[in-house]
């Protein structure tokens, strides 16, 4: 089992060319979104039909680089998003990943010490 415990997880808002690597997407993160790609951090990305992606991440002593393509329909990303990176909660990019839409989805508050 994979476990990947980031501090920040960041969405890029542009397609990008699923062509592109570690060295092609860790550029991106370096220089459009002036981040440390070296960072605690996972870098997810998507191509233009939005059935693909990838995410990128530093592991302690080298990049990982995972892979996923949907096989019908698509994923939904957060759309209207100016900027060139958009954070999302680990929740929200397995919601993602399964194929739901993140603005659609309302999680209830804890009621903690409610009474």
């Amino acid at each position: 089992m994979l476990t990947i415990h980031p501090e920040k997880i960041y969405i890029s808002s542009a397609n990008v060319d699923m062509r592109k690597s570690i060295d092609g997407l860790s550029a991106i993160v370096e220089q459009n979104f002036k981040l440390n790609q070296f960072s605690n951090a996972m870098f997810v990305f998507h191509n233009r039909h939005c059935d693909k992606v990838k995410i990128l991440y530093w592991d302690s002593d080298g990049f990982c680089l995972l892979y996923k393509r949907i096989e019908h329909g698509k994923f939904h990303f957060p759309r209207g998003i100016t900027a060139d990176k958009h954070t999302v909660t680990q929740e929200e990019l397995s919601w993602l990943l399964h194929g739901l839409k993140i603005e659609e989805i309302h999680k209830y508050n804890s009621l903690k010490n409610a009474r």
